[in-house]
Parts: structure tokens; sequence; C-alpha cells
């Protein structure tokens, strides 16, 4: 999560870096919250709802794609660390992306080295 949020890649966060990171923290958890109705999890469409709420827009390959990474239990339900850890994935992958979307078209072009980096970066 520090890296994610380590805009000048020194290692340490900053107080700013850190107010960033607690932010993007209560944004998730209010948006599990909001839709967790009292269960302790949120069913598929639920996650969907939520990634919306955070700024997430992912087609349906994508999203079942990494649903089906983050639901530890295999079960359809996630739980607040199973959202989180998947809310992490996502934003670093967006990070990563921008980086190269330096026209900010939405679209990147990469050859084996650069996507072999951007792997091993979104690994969490």
């Amino acid at each position: 999560m520090i890296r994610m949020y380590d805009f000048d890649r020194n290692g340490t966060m900053s107080f700013q870096e850190f107010v960033a990171l607690n932010n993007f923290l209560l944004k998730v958890q209010h948006a599990f919250s909001d839709l967790e109705r009292g269960r302790g999890f949120l069913l598929p469409d639920d996650v969907f709802e939520a990634l919306v709420k955070i700024g997430f827009m992912l087609d349906s390959p994508a999203f079942y794609s990494v649903c089906e990474s983050f639901d530890q239990s295999k079960n359809g339900r996630f739980r607040l660390d199973d959202f989180i850890s998947l809310c992490i994935f996502l934003q670093s992958a967006r990070n990563l992306f921008n980086s190269f979307d330096t026209a900010k078209q939405g679209r990147v072009t990469l050859d084996l080295n650069q996507f072999v980096y951007c792997n091993a970066n979104c690994r969490i």
C-alpha cells in the first residue's frame, strides 16, 4: 500500500502521501459499508457497484477476472479484507497504467519488458 502512494518513489511516506492513502482506504471502507447490508460481506453485484462508487469502471471480463482472483474462499462472498485487496490491486494497476498512458487516451502499447515490469509491480 505504501508503494502505491509513494508518489516520489523514495521508499517513505510524506504526510501528503499518507493522507492520500488514508483517503483511499476510507473511500474503500465506506463503499463496502454502504453495500454490505449487515451481512459482513459483499456479493459480486455489490462489489461491482462499490467499485463504481470508488471510480473503477471495469468491463465484465475484467471485473469477473479480478473477482475470481480476490474471492479467497471461492464462495462469491467478499469480506472487507478481500475487497480492500481487490481495490489496492486495481489502484496499483491504474497508477501503473497511467504512467504508460502519457497521452491520457486510455490505451497503451507495451513491449514484453514493459509488460513484465507491469506484472511484477501490480502484485500485492
